[in-house]
């Protein structure tokens, strides 16, 4: 259960004119549009979903159905194929993949599907030739904070009981230890009821207070938001029948909500908390009421932003009735999202076709599983590969909360080899507190992959800024990075931009690794000089994270690797 940031390209009239597009080509499209794409020897394909980014890539051998117009894997997702081949295919309709036998055939029920044979000569070209004709990026990129320094998410350590007292507990104990103040996220539990979004009183005696405390830290202050309203609120009552709570006058402005399937009462929607009305993005009180209770936050509570959690495409594709007849689920989930666009830190989870924005993406929650930690390099690259240029990888240590009830057995050092993964992704998220599960040896060695990260935070952030201009992902895998090169399924290894090759443990009890280094010369961690293409074994111990600068784009960039790689790593 897990919100991004705005630019000038405003979330109005851009996405108008994108679901204009859209409405268009759908009158122009036949009933089906059905295409067969037949894959090349040794092709190499990435897109679709990313949660099935640990499948990828998708190869002759592969065999996988993945209908868009029902499910998005509760992640990123576009009808959007990108190969090493320098092909690439398109539709803007969610479509339906199934992968098989060497072909991928795409069907689609409302606009044709492109191919574009000739789109580069690899998957670099062929993306960013993609990347400029179907989601060209805004140019803009999230707060520079979300890079600069870790993240921190209150959900794991307090879940249904967020209160004023151990929020401020929580953030002050990460400072004591002497990690930096970063994006603060309240999770869920904080407000009086699902769509009453007042700080619950009981638990928050004086919330303008510990928000004030809180940027006092040097912390942004982010809260969790969902599109569901319990129909038992004062809100359910002003958005259906425009009932005003205190004078309860009737009031002209109403109505907001999915509806049954014969259009008459407000959908009773069950989702992981339980049953409620789901707002319907269609409905132009639905999106004035949202956003009025967003900006009361800001102003009243000097909230900094918002977690956009719940946007999951199955909510909208059970045949409920909107506003908007012809709106197809993913329009809904793409008009929750652009509330993302409208504050300066926020983060958001499902997002269909919500491309080359300058908006944190985080991953589909993670069990506290060595498979699960294995799964995060390939589901952020192809999330990047979707057209997301800034991935966060859930949570250290994982973000399924059942996997840290009390008496739940924790793994230190699955812990600590979470961090390390996480201390050169392009975000870094911690939620479980380490003072809390790790002895003083698994702390020291999260401690120093901290370290490790905030030498890096200014190229960080630079590589956001450029990122943001050019569409690319900030974390790519070596593939994407030294085409030709036969990478295409290396999936414990990734670069974060030209120039920083890392390669994490990710194996319980792992002492060594293998490590493939790219042409060029390079200076790994514990500052030895290597020259490239090859293949060395790494030794790694506990609180080691092997990395490596490439000489020749350091140099270009005006880093000197040795200062980020001085040895004794």
């Amino acid at each position: 259960m897990h919100g991004k940031t705005g630019g000038s390209r405003t979330a109005g009239p851009w996405r108008i004119a994108a679901l204009a597009l859209a409405a268009a080509l759908s009158a122009q499209a036949p009933a089906e549009t059905r295409r067969e794409i037949e894959m090349l020897p040794g092709e190499c394909w990435w897109g679709v979903a990313n949660r099935f980014g640990p499948s990828m890539p998708f190869t002759a051998s592969t065999s996988v159905k993945i209908d868009l117009r029902k499910d998005g894997g509760s992640n990123q997702y576009a009808s959007f194929m990108v190969s090493d081949k320098g092909r690439a295919i398109w539709c803007e309709d969610q479509a339906e993949f199934k992968i098989a036998g060497g072909k991928i055939r795409v069907t689609s029920a409302a606009a044709p599907v492109e191919v574009a044979e000739k789109a580069g000569g690899n998957l670099r070209e062929a993306f960013l030739y993609a990347s400029k004709r179907w989601f060209p990026p805004s140019g803009k990129a999230p707060d520079m904070l979300f890079f600069a320094a870790p993240q921190y998410n209150t959900w794991i350590e307090l879940t249904y009981n967020q209160n004023e007292k151990d929020i401020l507990a929580y953030a002050e104990s990460m400072v004591a230890n002497g990690f930096p103040p970063g994006v603060l996220m309240i999770d869920d539990t904080w407000q009086a009821g699902y769509g009453d979004w007042r700080f619950e009183p009981s638990r928050f005696p004086d919330p303008k207070g510990m928000v004030r405390k809180l940027h006092a830290m040097g912390f942004k202050v982010v809260l969790w938001m969902c599109p569901f309203v319990g129909m038992d609120t004062p809100s359910f009552r002003r958005i259906e029948y425009g009932d005003e709570p205190l004078t309860g006058r009737r009031l002209k402005e109403r109505g907001g909500f999915l509806r049954d399937r014969d259009g008459g009462n407000p959908a009773c929607v069950r989702w992981w908390n339980g049953y409620s009305a789901l707002l319907d993005f269609t409905h132009p009180f639905a999106r004035k009421w949202f956003k009025g209770e967003c900006d009361r936050l800001v102003a009243e509570y000097g909230a900094d932003g918002f977690k956009f959690d719940g946007g999951h495409l199955p909510f909208y594709s059970k045949g409920l009735k909107a506003h908007d007849a012809g709106a197809s689920g993913g329009e809904q989930v793409l008009g929750y999202a652009r509330f993302a666009l409208e504050y300066p830190v926020c983060e958001y989870r499902n997002a269909w076709r919500f491309q080359g924005v300058g908006v944190v993406e985080r991953l589909h929650d993670k069990r506290h599983r060595w498979g699960d930690l294995r799964d995060l390099v390939p589901a952020m690259a192809s999330g990047g590969l979707l057209g997301h240029p800034f991935m966060c990888p859930d949570m250290v240590g994982g973000g399924e909360w059942t996997s840290f009830r009390p008496g739940a057995k924790i793994d230190q050092e699955l812990f600590v080899r979470s961090a390390q993964v996480h201390a050169l992704c392009p975000m870094m998220q911690f939620s479980a507190s380490p003072w809390r599960v790790l002895d003083k040896k698994h702390q020291d060695a999260v401690k120093k992959a901290v370290a490790v990260r905030q030498r890096f935070a200014r190229e960080f952030a630079k590589l956001a800024q450029e990122c943001a201009a050019t569409g690319e992902p900030m974390l790519r895998n070596l593939e994407y990075a030294y085409p030709g090169m036969g990478y295409a399924k290396v999936k414990d290894q990734f670069m974060m931009g030209d120039f920083l090759l890392v390669a994490p443990q990710m194996e319980k009890g792992g002492k060594k690794r293998k490590v493939l280094i790219p042409p060029g010369t390079w200076i790994g961690s514990s500052g030895r000089r290597i020259e490239g293409p090859c293949e060395i074994v790494e030794e790694t111990p506990l609180a080691r994270l092997p990395f490596y600068l490439e000489a020749e784009k350091c140099a270009r960039r005006g880093m000197d690797p040795r200062a980020f790689a001085p040895g004794g790593e």
